[in-house]
């Protein structure tokens, strides 16, 4: 019998030990020393809650699954619907093809071909590679169309220390927030420095509830959870190409409410496909390339 996220590689080096997987070119479980880094899903399981997927063409949503781009108005399929919302985007539930792998690595590959909604034509691919220094993604798309494409990418790890992340601390490098809807949309982004949503300096996240945008993110360690308690912790630091980050507690998850925090790089916000912010025009022939890192303590 097949697993519901397909052919699962293993991976290891070191103190570091993660698994990848078919379905979505998913990160199922990462750990160091035995202890989990990432809140992922058993292999009998079928992926819940966005663990661990890779978001795109479009990361989170896009409002009504409806923009305009080039002058055409394009209608995607409510993979959200009860919101009315086309979200995280096309890739998440196909199998995609193992191009390369070795004791420490994996790269997976996909071509996403025109379909309604989406004309444009990418070829996709997203390496894992495990060091010392712990878990580095890249992901790289190429427009082999003959037309401009709109693009933009992200990824859903729930950073975990082994507690409810009430009793955690967490660091944030984001200087504004963009508060969302009941439909997950996001309004203006506002300063966070002096208010409720600024952890610039580690603090007990308590009763914070995150379902939000977070801007103003640069190149380095964005946000650090720790346990004060045990001292153990998993950060996630981007490249330049991330300029946003999601924050989500898992208050609205059935099975794992508040057990850990997803912290999700974006290099471009919510409803991207519609405000144009930080959206990225990929030319035919053009690439674009990120990478983003999980360690931990």
């Amino acid at each position: 019998m097949s697993a519901p996220s397909g052919r699962g590689v293993p991976l290891s080096y070191g103190d570091y030990e993660a698994e990848v997987v078919e379905v979505g070119a998913g990160l199922r479980a990462l750990r160091k020393q035995r202890r989990e880094l990432v809140d992922g899903y058993a292999p009998t399981q079928m992926c819940s809650g966005g663990r661990g997927q890779v978001l795109t063409p479009w990361p989170n949503r896009v409002a009504d699954g409806r923009y305009e781009f080039g002058g055409t108005t394009y209608q995607l399929p409510l993979s959200e619907a009860a919101a009315g919302n086309a979200i995280h985007g096309l890739t998440r539930w196909v199998n995609w093809s193992l191009l390369d792998r070795s004791p420490a690595s994996a790269r997976w590959g996909y071509s996403l071909h025109p379909q309604p909604g989406y004309p444009f034509e990418l070829d996709l691919t997203v390496d894992y590679t495990l060091s010392d220094k712990g878990l580095r993604v890249q992901t790289a798309a190429v427009n082999v169309g003959a037309v401009a494409a709109p693009y933009g990418q992200g990824a859903h790890p729930y950073l975990t220390v082994g507690r409810r992340i009430d009793e955690c601390e967490l660091t944030l490098s984001a200087t504004t927030k963009a508060a969302s809807d009941q439909r997950g949309l996001p309004g203006d982004p506002e300063p966070v420095i002096g208010g409720p949503f600024d952890f610039a300096e580690a603090r007990l996240i308590r009763d914070t509830t995150f379902d939000d945008p977070f801007g103003g993110v640069t190149e380095g360690q964005v946000a650090l959870l720790r346990d004060p308690d045990s001292g153990r912790s998993a950060a996630l630091c981007v490249d330049s190409t991330y300029r946003w980050v999601q924050l989500f507690s898992g208050d609205k998850l059935p099975d794992r409410p508040r057990c850990a925090l997803a912290v999700e790089p974006m290099t471009c916000p919510v409803n991207a496909f519609n405000s144009g912010v930080d959206l990225i025009i990929l030319e035919p022939g053009a690439t674009h390339q990120g990478t983003f890192a999980i360690s931990g303590s």
